[in-house]
């Protein structure tokens, strides 16, 4: 027969230390450096000292145009990734779902492979894709409409260019996680709606549909977080941020800043820090929208 100890002290601690491993490079790599960060923005920080200048950094941001611009783009990528993330992985979701679990399975790999596969590798396919010469689209768009253009060398071509290869890497988490929340619906509430003569439309928009609002904010919540800090597709596919800083973000704006002379570590803390501010309030609103009716408090 099994005997069960009955929890204390000791269990308690053996919880923790199985945080260990998680908890300290969480510490050390990620709250570390955010409390570091926040104090050296209100600093003056060079190499050889630092003086406290209070709110000048952030003083400064808000007279900086090119800041405002790198909001302004982030934002934009905002408005064009995330909606089309959230829309396309729902919809292969709710294609893929009556299909079958060996079709689950299939698609769950397909569309998680670039995940897998890494920001750097799919940046480096989507460069030969887009380029002007010799690249894939220029190549197809020749033949069929006899034009070819320099997707990441226009203005008005090179933030939706990014925007793409941007969503073609972020549909894979989503769409596993719509699967597995169409699992999670009550196969008798679409029977019953059925009964009632609802269609299959129907069905879908007001029963599968306010039954996936936990899922859609977690999609929401997470992509926009993640989009909101794109950088690596700025830095590999652009040259200085994009023709005219068309695709220059915050992220982007704040390694220039921190990386290349004059090393203004101390104006990059206050970018990133006005980030976290901007971020953890997106979110607050997302949660006030979708939260209350997703059961999330």
């Amino acid at each position: 027969m099994i005997r069960l100890r009955p929890l204390g002290s000791d269990a308690g601690l053996s919880g923790w230390l199985f945080l260990l491993p998680a908890g300290v490079p969480f510490a050390v790599f990620v709250l570390w450096p955010l409390f570091h960060g926040l104090a050296i923005s209100f600093f003056d920080v060079r190499l050889s000292e630092m003086e406290f200048i209070g709110l000048a950094n952030y003083r400064r941001l808000i007279t900086d145009e090119s800041f405002h611009y790198a909001v302004w783009n982030t934002c934009c990528f905002v408005v064009l990734v995330v909606p089309t993330v959230w829309l396309f992985s729902l919809g292969v979701a709710a294609i893929v779902f009556p299909l079958g679990r060996v079709a689950h399975s299939f698609f769950r790999f397909a569309f998680y492979v670039p995940v897998i596969a890494g920001s750097v590798c799919l940046a480096m396919v989507w460069l030969w894709i887009f380029d002007d010469q010799y690249g894939l689209l220029n190549y197809i768009c020749g033949d069929l409409l006899g034009v070819e253009v320099d997707w990441l060398g226009r203005t008005d071509t090179a933030l939706p260019s990014l925007a793409v290869v941007v969503i073609s890497w972020s549909l894979g988490q989503p769409i596993i996680i719509f699967l597995a929340a169409l699992g999670g619906i009550p196969t008798q509430l679409h029977e019953a709606a059925a009964i009632d003569g609802a269609g299959p439309l129907r069905r879908f928009w007001y029963v599968t549909l306010p039954l996936l609002r936990p899922a859609s904010l977690f999609v929401l919540v997470t992509q926009t977080l993640g989009v909101f800090q794109v950088f690596v597709v700025v830095l590999l596919l652009t040259v200085n941020g994009g023709p005219a800083h068309a695709t220059r973000t915050v992220v982007y704006g704040m390694y220039e800043t921190a990386f290349t002379p004059p090393y203004d570590f101390d104006y990059a803390a206050a970018q990133g820090t006005l980030l976290l501010v901007i971020l953890s309030m997106v979110a607050i609103m997302q949660f006030r929208l979708l939260g209350r009716q997703s059961g999330w408090k």
